[in-house]
């Protein structure tokens, strides 16, 4: 398999901080696939929950939120590599606030069919 470029530059860091990266980006793409497997699960699951669009919306919801977390975690582990080889800091990521906010409407939307069964 062909090495990236930013693979080539800066120094390489200690493996334990690219082994930690490694796993930080293996717990976030985790994440992704239990949202994922619950907007699967919602779907196939509800047949007596609320209006079946909603439902729908829901799990293409779950869907799409695991998806966009499959691409910002590959993101953030590329960003702290480049960061590490090159002994910058490590940027921020939008991936927290993004899944927190995200979830907290899915959860709220969630209980609000639950309530009104």
């Amino acid at each position: 398999m062909r090495e990236p470029q930013w693979r080539r530059q800066g120094t390489e860091p200690d493996y334990r901080f690219s082994l930690a990266n490694e796993r930080t980006f293996l717990a976030w793409i985790r994440t992704a696939l239990g949202l994922l497997a619950g907007g699967l699960l919602l779907e196939q699951a509800s047949t007596q929950l609320g209006p079946r669009s909603f439902i729908v919306a829901l799990s293409i919801a779950l869907s799409l939120l695991a998806t966009l977390l499959c691409t910002m975690a590959y993101v953030r582990w590329r960003a702290n590599e480049i960061a590490m080889r090159h002994s910058r800091r490590l940027p921020s990521t939008l991936a927290i606030p993004i899944l927190a906010a995200s979830l907290c409407c899915i959860g709220a939307a969630v209980i609000y069919i639950l309530c009104s069964q």
